[in-house]
């Protein structure tokens, strides 16, 4: 059993390194240096849970009802909308520096924010959709008789990603200690770009491509 723990771990490191860096990615950073470590790690839980949701209906065939012709040009306009509107969100919020021997940030949001935000953040994204349906149908036509396997595969590959993106949060969490406000914001304000221009990337791809 020690083939699909291999390879799920190879599996989960190329995905948080090369395709690591799409909305999720500035999601991360911005969360854990604006709000925390912990908001950081809630926020990539809610990612996980999605990666887990659409592994779920990869297996499922869910999938399907994103790629019919007729759905795939409104979800990746909704898609795209709902990136764009995070993009604004993220780019316009001015960061203030907070005491770290403060109980609580009196606007600190609930935590359910950050799962909701990454949950959702992840699952808009159809690159993320077309991503696992092409795992789940390559790895189930090989080992489509070995329950075991496909288990362990992926819940390797998952937890794999889940461990870089904490450790994403962690990493930014000690950087934020060694930024001042101003360079906090343009980071604020990159991150929102980033987000912004993925979501017209989407809306113009899924336009010209319908």
């Amino acid at each position: 059993m020690i083939t699909p723990i291999y390879e799920g771990v190879i599996l989960g490191f190329t995905l948080a390194i090369f395709f690591g860096f799409g909305p999720a990615f500035f999601a991360i950073i911005q969360t854990s240096m604006h709000r925390g470590f912990w908001s950081g790690v809630i926020l990539a839980i809610g990612i996980f849970l999605s990666d887990v949701t659409l592994v779920t209906l990869s297996f499922l065939g869910a999938i399907n009802i994103i790629n019919e012709p007729a759905n795939h040009l409104a979800f990746g306009i909704a898609s795209g909308a709902i990136l764009i509107i995070f993009g604004i969100v993220t780019y316009t919020r001015k960061v203030k520096m907070h005491d770290e021997n403060a109980k609580e940030f009196h606007n600190k949001p609930n935590p359910i924010t950050y799962f909701l935000k990454g949950f959702f953040l992840n699952i808009a994204n159809p690159f993320v959709w077309i991503f696992w349906m092409g795992v789940v149908v390559g790895v189930t036509a090989k080992y489509s008789d070995d329950v075991s396997f496909l288990v362990l595969f992926f819940a390797t590959t998952l937890l794999t990603v889940l461990l870089t993106d904490i450790l994403k949060c962690f990493g930014s969490y000690k950087i934020k200690k060694f930024l001042t406000p101003k360079i906090m914001n343009i980071i604020n304000k990159a991150a929102g770009v980033g987000l912004v221009l993925f979501g017209l990337f989407l809306i113009a791809r899924v336009i010209f491509e319908f």
